[in-house]
């Protein structure tokens, strides 16, 4: 029996677009820009292995999505930047979702709380906050508070406090180092990292968290979420899903339990 050749041709040509397809989604990668250096989200051991809370929700996430993953380090101060100038696909740097933010880019669903806390000298002793937790302004003159540049800290104090002395950094190390030798009097930080990382260690015997906990979402927003590049509709949606999906398997709750006591994601985010 003859076969058509204009056939089989079409099918050949059909039966190859449908295996590239299969081939190219199977191969799909994505890079991921952290700091790298920010102590317990995203950070290297001593053998230059990436680990941290950032780092098992990245490898969760692109495991969901069937992609694989490439970490890029990058600054915190030009991360959005270099989000923009396709150095790499997502931002997974425990970056929390803002207006201004969401401005330019688009963000998943959360997988982090966002929150900040004081943390000073025992020998500062001004009192920043009442009784009930609201801040007394004219306080926060007389002392030198440290603060990450970019960060919504920054925006917080900015908004919040605008005559405050303010110092500040491009990275989150050289806060604390300057904390320590007495440069500043504060810093303003993620007080998860700061009991882990300072508090709880010898360096950080001769302080302590000077304010409450502060969560004012004006500034810092529904939580920490992934960022990318806006006009992504799909990947957001896949993005959303596998966050979602990493809520109701309690992969969220044990990567967390591998670094502190309790969950720090809200379980009604699987439900947005």
């Amino acid at each position: 029996m003859k076969l058509n050749k204009k056939l089989v041709n079409v099918v050949g040509v059909g039966a190859f677009s449908l295996m590239a397809a299969g081939s190219l989604y199977a191969q799909e990668s994505l890079r991921v820009g952290m700091e790298c250096n920010y102590y317990p989200f995203n950070y290297k051991d001593s053998n230059g292995t990436l680990l941290g809370y950032d780092v098992d929700v990245a490898k969760g996430v692109t495991d969901i999505l069937g992609a694989d993953v490439t970490f890029v380090c990058q600054e915190w101060n030009g991360m959005i930047p270099a989000l923009l100038a396709n150095k790499f696909d997502l931002i997974v740097a425990s970056m929390s979702i803002t207006k201004s933010r969401e401005k330019k880019i688009d963000f998943s669903t959360p997988y982090r709380i966002s929150v900040g806390r004081l943390v000073g000298s025992k020998k500062v002793d001004i009192k920043l906050f009442d009784d009930n937790d609201q801040p007394i302004k004219d306080n926060f003159k007389k002392v030198r508070i440290g603060i990450e540049r970019a960060s919504v800290y920054a925006n917080y104090f900015k908004g919040t406090f605008p005559d405050a002395k303010v110092v500040m950094y491009d990275g989150n190390e050289t806060g604390y180092l300057d904390l320590v030798n007495g440069r500043v009097d504060m810093i303003m930080t993620n007080p998860m990292k700061a009991y882990l990382k300072f508090l709880s260690k010898e360096d950080g015997a001769g302080f302590e968290f000077k304010s409450p906990v502060i969560d004012d979402a004006e500034y810092f927003g529904p939580g920490v979420g992934i960022g990318m590049r806006k006009g992504q509709p799909e990947l957001k949606a896949r993005v959303d899903a596998a966050i979602k999906k990493l809520i109701t398997e309690g992969k969220l709750t044990e990567y967390a339990l591998k670094i502190f006591p309790f969950p720090i994601h809200n379980e009604e985010w699987s439900k947005l």
